[in-house]
């Protein structure tokens, strides 16, 4: 059983800054590329930044220059420090892992619950 717990959302102003937090825990062998989404209300749901296990990442264009994702493997933990923050960033974020549980097995993907983030005045 493996888990993605989110945290670290909030109501900020524009311009500011939150940082969200994905800790993974559970029967965990190994852990690959780790992906932080957002869905806003009437939205599809997007991808806002990936990372690999070896920590190359790549960002959608909305975000670049302003996100910065990271993690810590000692940890099984993701990072998303959002800097500059707009009204159009308020969504539900959520993280994603591609994780192997068995040393010999396949790899699976797990989501987290979401962490609600507001961006208003």
């Amino acid at each position: 059983q493996v888990q993605l717990v989110e945290s670290g959302g909030g109501l900020v102003q524009p311009g500011g800054s939150l940082r969200l937090s994905c800790a993974a825990s559970g029967s965990i062998f190994s852990i690959n590329a780790m992906n932080w989404y957002r869905q806003a209300p009437g939205k599809q749901r997007e991808l806002v930044a990936h990372i690999t296990s070896g920590s190359s990442s790549t960002y959608a264009d909305s975000v670049q220059g302003r996100f910065t994702i990271s993690r810590d493997n000692a940890k099984n933990t993701v990072y998303l420090q959002m800097n500059s923050l707009k009204p159009e960033d308020t969504a539900v974020y959520y993280c994603n892992a591609i994780i192997q549980t068995l040393r010999s097995g396949p790899t699976s993907m797990y989501w987290g619950q979401g962490t609600q983030v507001t961006v208003s005045s």
